[in-house]
């Protein structure tokens, strides 16, 4: 299993951009993927989750309304559109594949069993 991180960079606040991850070594189209973010000197932070499908998403509160997942399961690519981004979105993004087909329990991490080598982003004047 291969999941590989771009998009990440250097934008200034309220600015956007768009994260992939390109997923191999298993049937992508089977499995609910997340978007998980590590901010300098924090822990882990859950941000996003799509069901195998596409279907249902689920998002933390703090990027309702600024963030959007999305899957091409016919190009094995999640995506993370980020917009109005914040100072407070500086982080390492990481793709994660979840072990079910489901968003349930998106924000437990034992319901992960790859992740990304992950990509930088940074909001900053």
């Amino acid at each position: 299993v291969q999941l590989v991180e771009s998009g990440g960079g250097l934008v200034q606040p309220g600015g956007s951009l768009r994260l992939s991850c390109a997923a191999s070594g298993f049937t992508f189209s089977t499995y609910a993927m997340s978007w998980v973010r590590q901010a300098p000197g924090k822990g882990l932070e859950w941000v996003s989750a799509i069901n195998s499908g596409g279907g249902r998403t689920s998002y933390t509160d703090s990027v309702k309304g600024r963030f959007t997942i999305s899957r091409d399961n016919a190009k094995n690519t999640l995506y993370l559109q980020m917009n109005s981004l914040k100072p407070e979105d500086t982080a390492v993004y990481y793709c994660a594949k979840k072990k079910t087909l489901t968003i349930v329990a998106a924000n437990d991490w034992d319901e992960y069993d790859y992740w990304g080598q992950g990509t930088q982003v940074t909001v900053s004047s």
